[in-house]
């Protein structure tokens, strides 16, 4: 009895610690994924890892701890980029007909980067127009809007990114690039 009793505790705190760890990667998950925003967004933002919500939010912005999966630069996004994000995801059509704002204020860690022209590049690293942005804001508006802005990010300041793509969107660097 006393071992049917030992294999019980040994595997209760073998589950409480799987538990308490799968806890604190959800935690460390959250962390990340609010990084990507000022506190007054992020703080009561819904968190998605993976397409799970891990905490359902009340302000309408999302937050997540990858971009692309696994590539550690998370973002927060209102509901127009959110939009975008699930037609970029289904490669379906999508119009922006109002402003949408996404927040990547840590960043793209090194190699995470995009072709700043195809939203689909095979492998972006080797585009010959990659693009690596440090802190940024992400503005979609009408396609109209754009007209008279950059698309080649070396020029400085503002940025179109994926011009000719219904995923069009400015880049607003905050702060200097990762190098």
């Amino acid at each position: 009895m006393k071992s049917y009793f030992n294999i019980l505790l040994i595997t209760f705190f073998s589950l409480a610690s799987q538990l308490s760890f799968a806890g604190s990667d959800a935690d460390a998950r959250i962390a990340q994924a609010r990084s990507a925003g000022p506190d007054s967004i992020s703080a009561n933002a819904t968190i998605i890892d993976g397409g799970k919500v891990l905490v359902e939010g009340t302000n309408g912005w999302t937050c997540m701890p990858d971009t692309f999966p696994g590539d550690n630069a998370p973002m927060c996004n209102d509901g127009v980029w959110m939009e975008m994000l699930g037609a970029f995801a289904s490669k379906g059509e999508f119009k922006a007909d109002r402003i949408g704002i996404s927040y990547m204020l840590m960043g793209e860690p090194k190699g995470s980067g995009v072709s700043n022209s195809d939203p689909y590049h095979a492998d972006h690293q080797h585009a010959h127009d990659y693009v690596q942005s440090g802190p940024h804001l992400m503005i979609v508006v009408p396609k109209e809007a754009l007209a008279g802005i950059t698309d080649d990010p070396k020029e400085g300041g503002p940025f179109v990114m994926w011009k000719d793509t219904p995923f069009a969107h400015i880049m607003v660097p905050i702060a200097p690039s990762v190098d």
